[in-house]
């Protein structure tokens, strides 16, 4: 392997993020990752509320990702907690082991695309490599994941510019809150929950893609209430097909107009995230240091104690508003 996989965006991954991060930028960050890829024709939403009828309204659905906090003090089982392990299906489908920290959102999303070949155009790059991989069982799989070239080149290519944090080197402390994705889809007649941390796909019944809506909705609620009533760090998204598509077909104006648009913040937004502006910041710093310096003695000092005393009114102002609550929480 020539390099090792970035902590991207959308990966809250199975380490620690650094900083919360808005689920329209994964939207982003997904879409243009499978384009890249290869893929055609595909793009994720954000799905709001948790209710069969929002998913229908985005069919067709080929799948959804999951992202939730990982409870690490939980010991492996023989049994899921929801569902059964199916060990003879990755014979009939794409599953791989997670072999590799950084990933576990991209690998989510191929786990859902190279499993709807039949619906979705994965291009011949992705189409070589499921069927080079055909044959392996699950951990050969993530092996090959990890090694493809391909893949982690795209996947690195959305990681954020740093010149302060290896993210290559970077592993999750006892002290971090953990993440993960997780993916849902419905293959061969049977709704499986695809994650690379486990031993198998898990198997939640039979299902159609047109019964998935309601077959994974009580699925993902059932998850759901494993965790404390506090807790409301989750995010859903759905892998499904180009929403312009639809619209071109039907002579909306409006909606094809919205989606251009958000393509557009989209691309904005990820070419952000290649560029490192710590030098420029430092530059401007400098710049305006001097200016200061430049407009006689003193100035500096007086600049200085006219910057802490807003700092001051502004914390201030801070706490008697929020009286103490921490505005993130809200």
């Amino acid at each position: 392997m020539s390099g090792g996989w970035n902590t991207i965006e959308s990966d809250a991954v199975c380490a620690p993020p650094p900083t919360p991060t808005p689920s329209i930028l994964r939207i982003g960050v997904f879409t243009y990752l499978l384009n890249n890829l290869g893929a055609k024709d595909v793009q994720f939403e954000e799905l709001i509320s948790l209710d069969a009828d929002s998913l229908r309204q985005l069919s067709p659905i080929y799948g959804v990702i999951f992202l939730f906090k990982y409870p690490t003090g939980e010991t492996r089982s023989d049994t899921p907690k929801d569902g059964t392990f199916d060990y003879d299906a990755a014979e009939n489908l794409f599953f791989a082991a997670q072999t590799i920290q950084n990933a576990c959102g991209t690998q989510a999303l191929l786990s859902v695309l190279l499993n709807k070949t039949d619906e979705v155009d994965i291009g011949p790059s992705l189409t070589e490599f499921k069927d080079f991989t055909s044959a392996f069982p699950s951990d050969l799989r993530g092996d090959a994941l990890s090694n493809s070239d391909l893949i982690r080149d795209v996947h690195n290519s959305f990681a954020r510019s740093s010149p302060f944090i290896d993210e290559t080197q970077r592993a999750a402390t006892e002290d971090d809150d953990v993440y993960h994705f997780i993916a849902y889809s419905s293959i061969n007649g049977t709704l499986y929950e695809l994650d690379g941390l486990q031993p198998a796909p898990i198997s939640h019944g039979p299902c159609t893609p047109s019964s998935f809506p309601e077959a994974v909705i009580p699925v993902l609620q059932r998850r759901i209430e494993r965790y404390p009533v506090h807790e409301i760090r989750f995010n859903l998204l759905a892998m499904v097909r180009d929403l312009r598509i639809r619209a071109r077909d039907i002579g909306d104006a409006e909606t094809l107009q919205q989606e251009e648009q958000k393509r557009t913040a989209w691309q904005w937004e990820n070419a952000l995230r290649r560029h490192n502006f710590v030098g420029f910041v430092g530059e401007l710093l400098k710049g305006v240091v001097g200016s200061k310096l430049e407009e006689g003695e003193g100035k500096y000092e007086e600049w200085i104690e006219e910057g802490k005393a807003k700092t001051k009114k502004r914390v201030e102002e801070r706490s008697k508003k929020g009286a103490g609550v921490d505005e993130m929480d809200v």
